[in-house]
This record gives structure tokens, C-alpha cells and sequence, in this order.
């Protein structure tokens, strides 16, 4: 069966903009990471709590956008070639959610168990967790492209490279001073355990990034 253009257009428009919803629920948590990193400067135990509560529901709407991505691509069926594409890029983003609720997590079990993170941590946490978002948010601005033109699409995913660098040079210089400073064994596990968490979720933002690059091509 042969399907004119214009129904395949359409049917790419769609799915593009099931995925950029996606995307935009995924920034709206990763947003809240950077500002429970500054609760944690502040020792403000009450909001963390909050912003907490606040990327857990909103990484369940994440896995509700999600699931409706999938139900979108599976009606569309074979008439979009890409469907596998769009799939990879919603997964990857998908998983930008989950570091982030795992980072909250951490960062709220060392305030409410009362341990000490030295300031030179807190500002280490504070430039790696903005940079991080820095980094999602040019994912964001990628897939915001992906309708004007493949050349447009390309320089932007090119951004989130540059920015992801910037978050590999700040975790290295991290870990060396998590490693080096005098904090309690549990302390010292669970900031490891947030840099890392960090960083994957950069690296997500890039790998997606590279999938938005094989959409550009398509949509």
C-alpha cells in the first residue's frame, strides 16, 4: 500500500511532538536538581523535602509520557519508517528522570541523617549540577529543532557535546576531592554516588543527542 506524502508528514509531526512533550516533562525534573543541590548548601531540609517529593511525581509523569510515546509510534505503525528512532531518543531521555530522582534521593539521606558536606563540596556540587542541566537543556533546544531543518538540528546536538565536556572536567576535579576530603565512609559513598549519577545523566543527554542527529536526517 502506497501512503501519499502529506500522511506521512503528518504522522512524523506527531510523533515529533509526543517526543518533544516527553522531553519537556524530563526537563522539568531535571530542573529541580540543581535546587535541591542548593537546599543541600543551605541545609534547608524543609524544601529539599518538597523539591524531593516534586521530581518523584514528576518522574512518574515522565514514564506516563513515555508509555504514550510508545502507544503513539505503535498506532502510527510501519508508515513511519524513523519509529525506531524516536523510540531510542524518548528511552534514552527517559533516563535523564530516573538519575535525577536517584540523586534527590542521596542528597536528602545526608541531610535528614544530619552529615557534614564541606563548602568546597557543596560549591563543587552546585557548578557540576547546573552544568549538568546546562547540558539537558541543550538536548531540549536540539529536539526543538528537529522540525526546521536538519543543518539547524546538527549544530545544536554539536552543543550538547561542548556542554558535556564541560560536565566530564568538573566530575573529574569532583571525585578527587570527595576522594581527598575528611567526611564520613557513608558521606563520601552516597556524593560518589551522586557525581555519578550526574555525569550518567549528561552522558544520556549526549547519547541522545546522537539519536536526535539520526531524527534530523529523517524528520
Amino acid at each position: 500500500m502506497v501512503f501519499p506524502v502529506e500522511t506521512e508528514e503528518r504522522v512524523k509531526r506527531r510523533a515529533l511532538s509526543v517526543c518533544q512533550d516527553h522531553l519537556r516533562k524530563v526537563m522539568e525534573t531535571a530542573r529541580k536538581v540543581p535546587q535541591i543541590v542548593e537546599s543541600l548548601a543551605k541545609s534547608d531540609k524543609s524544601t529539599a523535602r518538597q523539591l524531593f517529593t516534586e521530581i518523584r511525581k514528576s518522574e512518574e509523569e515522565v514514564d506516563i509520557a513515555r508509555r504514550l510515546v510508545s502507544r503513539e509510534l505503535a498506532e502510527i505503525g510501519a508508515i513511519l519508517i524513523s519509529r525506531e528512532d524516536f523510540l531510542r531518543f524518548t528511552n534514552l531521555t527517559s533516563e535523564i528522570a530516573d538519575f535525577c530522582e536517584g540523586i534527590a534521593f542521596r542528597l536528602l539521606e545526608i541531610m535528614e541523617r544530619g552529615w557534614n558536606v564541606p563548602t568546597d563540596l557543596k560549591e563543587g556540587l552546585t557548578k557540576l549540577s547546573g552544568a549538568v542541566f546546562e547540558t539537558v537543556s541543550k538536548l531540549r533546544e536540539t529536539a526543538m529543532t528537529l522540525g526546521y531543518g536538519s543543518a539547524k538540528a546538527l549544530e545544536k546536538a554539536r552543543e550538547v557535546e561542548v556542554a558535556e565536556r564541560v560536565v566530564d572536567d568538573l566530575y573529574r576535579e569532583l571525585e578527587i576531592k570527595i576522594i581527598n576530603s575528611r567526611i564520613e565512609i557513608p558521606v563520601l559513598l552516597l556524593l560518589r554516588d551522586v557525581i555519578q549519577l550526574l555525569e550518567d545523566s549528561a552522558d544520556k543527554a549526549e547519547d541522545a543527542s546522537d539519536a536526535a542527529r539520526v531524527l534530523a536526517l529523517t524528520v
